[in-house]
C-alpha cells in the first residue's frame, strides 16, 4: 500500500526529469545557433554577406522558451524554485513541508492553472490557422505556443507531485508520535 502511494510521485518525477534532460540538451544546441548569429553577422558584414537570418533568429527565441517552460518542472523537482529561503533556512523538515504545501497549493496550482485556462484558446486558435510569425522568414508561433500548455502541464504536474510528498512527509513525521501516544495510554 505504502508503495502505491509513492508512484504518482515518482512517475510525475520521472516525466519531470525527462523533460529537464531534454532542456538540458536544447541549451546546448541553443549555444550553437546563438553563438553562429553572433559569429554569422559580425563575419557575414566583414565579408559582404548576411550569414544569419531570421528564421535562425526565430529558434533561438523558440529554443529559449522551450527550454524554460519545459524545464521549470524539473526545476521545481530539484527544489531550486527561487523561494522565500530566506525564511525556510532554520525551518524543520516538518515546517518546510507545511511551508511547500501552503506556497504550492496558494500560489502555484492558482498560477499554473490561470496560465492554462487563460493560453489554451490562443494556442488552439494558433495551431488552427497555423499562425506564422510576422517576421519574413519566420517560423510558425504554434509549437512555441504549444510550450505553453506543455510547460505549465508539467509544472502543475510537478507540484501535484510536491504536494504529495509533502503531505507524504507530514504523515511520516505525525507517525512516532501516534504511536507514542498509544503506549502512554
Amino acid at each position: 500500500m505504502v508503495k502505491n502511494k509513492s508512484s504518482l510521485p515518482q512517475t510525475l518525477d520521472q516525466i519531470s526529469k525527462f523533460f529537464g534532460h531534454l532542456s538540458a540538451l536544447l541549451v546546448f544546441l541553443l549555444v550553437l545557433i546563438g553563438g553562429w548569429n553572433v559569429i554569422g553577422r559580425y563575419l557575414g558584414r566583414f565579408i559582404g554577406m548576411n550569414l544569419s537570418s531570421n528564421t535562425l533568429l526565430e529558434i533561438q527565441w523558440q529554443l529559449f522558451a522551450t527550454l524554460f517552460l519545459l524545464g521549470s518542472a524539473y526545476t521545481l523537482q530539484q527544489d531550486e524554485h527561487v523561494r522565500v529561503d530566506v525564511l525556510l533556512k532554520d525551518f524543520n523538515a516538518k515546517q518546510k513541508a507545511i511551508a511547500n504545501l501552503i506556497g504550492i497549493t496558494l500560489f502555484l496550482f492558482p498560477f499554473c492553472i490561470t496560465v492554462l485556462l487563460m493560453s489554451w484558446k490562443s494556442v488552439w486558435n494558433s495551431c488552427t490557422i497555423w499562425e506564422g510569425s510576422p517576421n519574413p522568414g519566420g517560423l510558425p508561433l504554434c509549437p512555441a505556443k504549444s510550450m505553453i500548455l506543455l510547460g505549465f502541464g508539467l509544472l502543475l504536474c510537478q507540484g501535484i507531485s510536491e504536494t504529495l510528498k509533502s503531505w507524504q512527509q507530514l504523515q511520516a513525521h505525525q507517525l512516532p508520535q501516534q504511536n507514542q501516544e498509544d503506549h502512554h495510554d
